[in-house]
């Protein structure tokens, strides 16, 4: 009899104290509402990754878009959760929004 493998993933996230574990067996990744960046959308790392997430505010000017803003209020627009062996980007693009003047 063959023996079912169920895989095993755990995760942490290097700014708060979250674990998770997925049993996912193809490529994935694991994404919350970070309590340790002011609840923006961060990504997980394998347990034991050295890492750290790095937010990077919108210094431009805004107008009329509907940006990404944090649980304090600012503009994000992106967040790299730097590691060892690389980083990896997550953009907060405005939102697109269908309500503009018609003549």
């Amino acid at each position: 009899m063959i023996p079912i493998l169920e895989p095993e993933q755990r995760w942490e996230c290097p700014s708060c104290d979250l674990q998770e574990v997925t049993h996912e067996p193809r490529p994935h990744t694991r994404m919350h509402a970070c309590r340790g960046q002011r609840l923006l959308t961060l990504p997980m790392v394998p347990a034991g990754t050295k890492a750290k997430h790095v937010v990077n505010d919108r210094e431009d000017y805004i107008g009329a878009d509907l940006a990404q803003t944090d649980a304090e209020g600012h503009v994000v627009m992106s967040a790299t959760t730097v590691r060892d062996d690389g980083e990896d980007c997550t953009v907060y693009a405005p939102t697109a929004s269908g309500f503009g003047q018609v003549n």
